[in-house]
């Protein structure tokens, strides 16, 4: 008994030993402001991964409310707040804090870790100005097409692939529709992002350029379908209220374009029964001369604090964090990561309840996402005019030539 006492006794100090840095170490804990920390699921798993890769470390959240994000942050900021790392919530915050010297120059950081900026498929230069990185992008929502398995199946169409046109997609919408059985061909939410934002897929256009002539094929190819009866009426669905989420669960819409966030939704859905079908996802459809899965979508992202006294520590938190691993951590419950790698798809296809065909993984890997909206001068301004004449445009108040002309003129006059 004795001897077993001293050996339980040796284990426990052992542990003890173990348990604490070593002798001269001592723990070291980041801060890192963020919104929502305690309910938002990435950010407890990338706390965890990270401290778990990490011993010694210990990622401390500053959580401030959602809704009030932008403000707070700048305002902490401009008290000389030393937290260490501040993430990202809209990318014109960080040219507001960059433009302030909030915000720390990553380049060196960069140059001398030698650091493979590839997996995030060209969204990192939205964190630049004048060529100078500022910040890494952990996380981005693009758009992706949904689809009904079931749907096709019952009419023994094939389902949609990751290399589609988007005149393809047109005549795939007919040929789903069935109006007797009032089941339609896809779906459009009211959003201009839903209709027409598919411009800037190619990465050159964008909706703050001033020149709106782009957008007229997606109007009218929106207004062929409506007409055809193989999507739900603009006016219909604005008088009741209709959510997409809704719209597609209820199982009679073969396709639906959505942003990746509706995945995990989809997946609740068919957890507790709110739908019973088979869906998956492919790449959204594109114009001939751009690229198979391109698309477009929003990032967020994290940058260190001028006022950081661990600089060298928030770069090795936000440079993990961005990458392979911090990407995992994200992926891992069902959140799409910025970082684009096989790997990456694998963890995120991984998630219980996402599609097991190859074409749904296959959607995970995008050719690039170019930004939903800029950082422009008056984009605010831009935003408005724009939304005005696409809800008059969906309205058929006005055709979409004359929404497109008033677009025009009307941003032009912003900047006379």
């Amino acid at each position: 008994m004795k001897k077993m006492l001293s050996v339980l006794l040796a284990a426990m100090m052992l542990l003890t030993v173990l348990a604490v840095p070593a002798l001269g170490e001592e723990a070291k804990v980041l801060t890192v402001v963020t919104w929502d920390a305690t309910t938002t699921p990435y950010l407890i798993a990338q706390k965890e991964a990270f401290e778990a890769s990490h011993p010694g470390i210990t990622i401390e959240y500053i959580d401030v409310a959602s809704q009030d994000y932008g403000v707070k942050a700048q305002t902490m900021l401009s008290g000389k707040d030393s937290s260490d790392v501040y993430m990202i919530k809209e990318i014109d915050d960080l040219i507001k804090w960059q433009a302030a010297g909030f915000a720390a120059p990553l380049s060196d950081y960069i140059t001398a870790s030698n650091y493979d900026l590839s997996g995030f498929v060209g969204t990192e230069v939205n964190y630049a100005v004048d060529g100078v990185q500022y910040a890494i992008p952990f996380r981005s929502d693009f758009w992706v097409l949904f689809y009904n398995k079931d749907l096709f199946d019952a009419a023994g169409v094939e389902y949609p692939t990751n290399d589609m046109t988007w005149d393809a997609y047109a005549e795939l919408a007919e040929k789903m529709t069935d109006k007797d059985k009032e089941i339609y061909g896809t779906h459009y939410h009211t959003w201009l992002s839903a209709v027409a934002n598919w411009a800037v897929c190619d990465g050159v256009n964008t909706l703050a350029d001033g020149n709106y002539d782009d957008l007229l094929y997606f109007y009218q190819l929106y207004q062929k379908l409506e007409d055809e009866g193989a999507c739900m009426k603009y006016d219909d669905l604005k008088a009741a209220g209709l959510h997409y989420s809704a719209a597609f669960a209820n199982g009679n819409i073969a396709m639906m374009p959505m942003g990746y966030w509706y995945v995990s939704t989809l997946i609740g859905y068919n957890k507790d029964g709110t739908c019973n079908f088979n869906w998956g996802i492919a790449a959204v459809p594109h114009l001939d001369g751009v690229a198979a899965g391109s698309s477009f979508g929003n990032l967020t992202g994290a940058m260190i604090n001028s006022n950081s006294e661990q600089k060298d520590l928030a770069w090795e938190y936000i440079s993990w964090l961005g990458g392979e691993e911090g990407a995992a951590a994200t992926a891992s419950v069902g959140a799409r990561p910025a970082w684009v790698s096989e790997s990456v798809a694998a963890a995120m296809s991984s998630v219980e309840g996402f599609p097991t065909d190859e074409t749904s993984k296959g959607a995970l890997l995008p050719a690039g996402v170019a930004m939903e909206w800029p950082v422009a001068d008056k984009v605010a301004d831009i935003k408005t005019i724009v939304n005005e004449e696409h809800s008059l445009i969906m309205a058929r108040e006005i055709t979409p030539e004359e929404g497109i002309e008033e677009m025009n003129e009307r941003v032009a006059e912003l900047f006379e």
